[in-house]
């Protein structure tokens, strides 16, 4: 685990920090590159870039359509063994894209990548380790989510630097042998463990959680959670998948990879904050929280032009709120829900949010070519700003619960 972090007793370490490690392996090689690579792609290929970001918009639609499946897949197979899948296919998908020789291999190959991510992801890694302690799973994700946090800090540069040596084909031939030789073997290794981590949990641990909503507004409560999921995973996909070459296009030039490499720190920082002060803050407020500092995050770099200061401020705070998103999405689903069909739950949350989430490369990309980035940036602001208020409706539709468990208690 991260070295000076102590660990409370019954989460599983070592299922968590396997995790951590795929985890980065798989946003680094399936998602995070490929804003840097994508122009050599669209070259190689004959497209512009738009074009390019015009198919993985495509195929992040297909991803997410697939979620709900997946999420069914999990509960009645195992998370583990769903990733475990999953790592086989990430690995043929890109040894696909690497070898495409059309433009429609190369469209099928970026669409199979995203059908795999979903099975190796956060979604299963959640599900995983719900799975394996439900009563302990809203700290296990925390811990994971820590980890995970380097992911694009460590990719990014990885694939800025593979980029001036190597040509894209070869760099998706080695993130291959990756997912293969390192993730496929740990997401086995969970699997296996399962049965033998069952026996040495207390059985209190494995007991289900119940949900805080009550019955009467769980629909309300799924719509408005997917919503502002959906809205919120849109203005991340935007900013994230363009946010090199955006920042290049500013006028930051080479120091657009540095000022990036900041995001990365801040998911983590954001998660440690949130591990110290953050145990009195319910999970749709947490995802609140996360809301206001994208949102805040993006007016920033609107607002401060070529001001390098205010470039790190941009991706320091995208980076504090991505960080708490990504426990959001784990926790707060369980919190509201409880863990009885944790993976089907989650499945459908996960295909609104990537379905929205795959239009934002490409209609960022358009806005940006014909009205401008600051045009673009406030739009994206102002989507992210009505997430910002379906999470606190969310917050709303719990207080019938506590309402009444303070009578009860009176």
């Amino acid at each position: 685990m991260t070295p000076g972090i102590s660990v409370p007793p019954g989460i599983p370490s070592g299922i968590v920090a396997a995790l951590g490690l795929t985890q980065i392996i798989g946003y680094g090689t399936l998602y995070y590159s490929f804003s840097i690579l994508a122009p050599g792609m669209a070259t190689d290929l004959g497209l512009s870039v738009a074009q390019v970001f015009g198919v993985f918009s495509a195929s992040l639609f297909v991803g997410g359509l697939s979620a709900a499946y997946i999420g069914r897949w999990m509960d009645r197979f195992g998370a583990a063994m769903v990733m475990t899948v999953g790592s086989i296919l990430s690995a043929l998908a890109l040894l696909l894209c690497a070898w495409s020789p059309s433009i429609a291999v190369f469209a099928t190959s970026i669409v199979l990548l995203e059908v795999a991510s979903g099975m190796v992801q956060y979604q299963a890694a959640f599900a995983a380790l719900v799975e394996s302690r439900p009563k302990a799973a809203s700290r296990s994700i925390t811990y994971l989510t820590l980890i995970a946090g380097f992911a694009s800090t460590i990719f990014w540069p990885i694939a800025a630097g593979l980029r001036e040596h190597l040509s894209w084909r070869e760099i998706y031939v080695a993130y291959a042998a990756l997912n293969l030789l390192v993730c496929l073997p740990l997401h086995y290794w969970i699997m296996r463990s399962r049965r033998s981590e069952a026996r040495v949990f207390a059985p209190e641990d494995r007991e289900a959680v119940v949900g805080a909503l009550p019955a009467e507004v769980r629909r309300r409560g799924m719509r408005l959670v997917s919503l502002a999921f959906a809205l919120q995973g849109f203005t991340l996909s935007a900013m994230l998948t363009h946010m090199v070459p955006m920042l290049g296009t500013i006028g930051f030039g080479a120091a657009a990879v540095v000022i990036g490499s900041l995001f990365g720190p801040s998911q983590v920082l954001s998660r440690l904050i949130n591990m110290a002060f953050g145990k009195n803050l319910s999970p749709p407020a947490l995802a609140t929280l996360s809301a206001a500092l994208i949102v805040a995050a993006v007016v920033i770099l609107g607002l401060s032009g070529t001001w390098l200061p205010g470039a790190a401020a941009f991706a320091i705070c995208l980076g504090l709120g991505s960080g708490i998103n990504s426990i959001a999405q784990g926790s707060l689903p369980l919190w509201l829900f409880g863990s009885l069909g944790y993976g089907a739950i989650t499945g459908r949350m996960a295909a609104t949010r990537l379905a929205a989430g795959a239009t934002a490369p490409f209609i960022f990309s358009v806005l940006m070519e014909r009205f401008g980035i600051n045009v673009a940036l406030l739009a994206n602001a102002l989507l992210g700003a009505v997430g910002m208020a379906a999470f606190v409706a969310v917050t709303a539709s719990t207080r019938p619960l506590k309402e009444q468990v303070s009578r009860k208690d009176g």
